[in-house]
């Protein structure tokens, strides 16, 4: 049996913050079963740990990439590995937010070639990014 995971899951299994809850999310997402989470709940995980909980960047992003690489967890609608990529891209620097990064990997993993933003930091690693459409 497969499900997806809901942010709530991620966050107690993260910070353990009530037992009974960690314990519960611990029991899913260490359990055989797969599981599949989104890009978006990737990002609202972030945001919460950061906003609410107060959490490094780099504790984050560490804790993030250790729950994609777990097997039984798959990320739908984009390639793991570039959902990894993207995360290991975070790190560096607070240059590149985990949203931007989950955009980018979207965009890879689905061969666009193209992103439009009008941030001037946005990642641009194997993707053209473009302020305005493009013609006459």
């Amino acid at each position: 049996m497969s499900g997806f995971l809901d942010t709530s899951v991620i966050v107690r299994y993260l910070t353990g913050d009530d037992e009974e809850l960690a314990a519960r999310a611990e029991r899913i997402i260490d359990g055989d079963q797969e599981i599949w989470i989104t890009d978006v709940v990737l990002a609202e995980a972030s945001y919460v740990l950061s906003s609410v909980y107060h959490l490094p960047r780099e504790m984050i992003v560490n804790q993030l990439l250790d729950l994609v690489r777990k097997r039984n967890i798959m990320v739908h609608g984009i390639e793991k590995g570039l959902v990894l990529q993207a995360l290991l891209m975070c790190q560096p620097s607070g240059r590149v937010s985990v949203a931007d990064a989950l955009i980018w990997a979207a965009a890879r993993s689905s061969r666009a070639e193209v992103v439009y933003s009008f941030d001037q930091r946005f990642l641009d690693d194997g993707l053209e990014v473009r302020s305005s459409a493009a013609g006459p």
